[in-house]
């Protein structure tokens, strides 16, 4: 599972031209580009918060 022939590819894509048309697929991909960068810019927000040193106050210690 998860290897993906040409034959498979090419089906898939033939699926996507027919369901969506030619002019929407551009439109799709830049959609999906878009969120998988905002996924990664959070995943990387999240990593540098839980680096973040803090440092207990006064009243904590």
């Amino acid at each position: 599972m998860g290897n993906f022939g040409l034959t498979e590819i090419i089906l898939i894509l033939l699926v996507l031209v027919l369901l969506f048309g030619g002019r929407k697929i551009p439109e799709l991909m830049k959609g999906l580009g878009q969120g998988m960068k905002e996924f990664k810019k959070a995943s990387h927000l999240k990593e540098d918060e839980d680096k973040a040193v803090v440092k207990p106050t006064d009243e904590e210690k």
